[in-house]
């Protein structure tokens, strides 16, 4: 009876902590509190070389610990908690029923693309497929409910519209190619391997406080394979934005050549999710044309934090894969949009 009680409590513990986080990232979205950085370019300009990096850290991190949080706790329960046969029957990487079930479900998971890596950790450690986890961990960023609503809202709700369809394809090609490359199935093959044998041991049920300790044990083990790798992509930024051209947007964001610019820009010198949106509309009000916009827009799953964190996941073959793809989506798309509404 001691020990039921001392279960109990336990339980209800964790499921408190896991409860009280979720609601901690709906209030501050129903607040409106900003989860991301607040610097700005400029503000990196008088500050000594050697504080750039603490400062972008340091503003990310105030801001986005939240977001961060919710997202290696969620994929702790994703992994531990949905049925392992559940995923790998519908999410295997020769299902369309995989692809169409990760664009389903990418859209409500509204934070940024580098703390969409642990949520994609997740559901991959879990036996999904390669192909749908790489076309969830890109769909996400670009296309979540709240990006789109902002999009509309602030820019027009044509390119929020365009934005959901071009992401999509962008998102269905990388994980079906990646999918059937050599390096793809290799890394696909481990994680069944992994699971097998995962599922080969799992014949008692577990209890509910063991499963929930087992889920933020993954997390924790998430967090210490990729913050490492997610912070070195933030120095990188922060000197990137301390040395960026304040000019660059009248003179060179239009035409053909403002696209190729702005997939750069857009895609590898990260901005948080929804910073791009502000960002975005600052640019197009400078005089970008809404083809960079969108290029822009569309750069944002495979900057350098993303590609530097799920490099520990799936090694640097998958990620330059489909950075490649997500980089040439963006200037085709963005290329096509222009040619069509005369944005160019």
């Amino acid at each position: 009876m001691k020990y039921d009680k001392i279960q109990k409590i336990k339980t209800i513990i964790l499921l408190s902590f896991v409860l009280a986080i979720f609601l901690a990232l709906v209030y501050s979205r129903i607040m409106a509190y900003t989860l991301a950085p607040t610097m700005k370019p400029a503000s990196f300009r008088d500050l000594p070389l050697w504080y750039v990096p603490i400062a972008y850290i340091w503003d990310y991190m105030s801001h986005g610990w939240i977001c961060l949080l919710f997202a290696f706790v969620a994929a702790g329960i994703v992994y531990e908690f949905i049925p392992k046969d559940i995923i790998t029957k519908y999410m295997g990487s020769n299902k369309a029923t995989g692809y169409a079930l990760a664009a389903g479900v990418a859209p409500f998971f509204t934070v940024c693309s580098c703390t969409m890596i642990p949520l994609f950790s997740g559901i991959l450690y879990a036996g999904a497929g390669i192909g749908p986890a790489i076309a969830f961990l890109l769909m996400a960023p670009a296309a979540n409910i709240l990006t789109i609503l902002l999009t509309g809202e602030i820019i027009s709700w044509q390119i929020a519209i365009v934005r959901i369809f071009v992401s999509l394809a962008t998102a269905m090609v990388a994980g079906f190619v990646i999918a059937n490359t050599p390096w793809g199935k290799e890394i696909e093959n481990q994680h069944k391997v992994t699971n097998v044998q995962r599922s080969s041991i799992a014949i008692v049920k577990i209890p509910l406080d063991e499963k929930l300790i087992n889920a933020l044990k993954f997390s924790w083990y998430l967090a210490k394979q990729i913050l490492p790798f997610f912070f070195v992509g933030l120095i990188a930024v922060g000197y990137a934005m301390r040395f960026l051209p304040e000019d660059i947007v009248g003179n060179y964001l239009t035409g053909f050549r403002g696209i190729l610019i702005a997939s750069v820009i857009g895609g590898p010198l990260y901005t948080p999710t929804l910073v791009e949106i502000v960002l975005g509309k600052g640019l197009l009000d400078l005089g970008m044309s809404q083809a960079a916009l969108l290029s822009w827009l569309m750069g944002q799953p495979y900057d350098i934090p993303n590609m530097m964190a799920a490099s520990k996941i799936i090694r640097w073959k998958s990620v330059l894969t489909y950075a490649l793809i997500a980089w040439m989506g963006s200037v085709i798309f963005g290329t096509l949009y222009g040619i069509v509404t005369g944005g160019l």
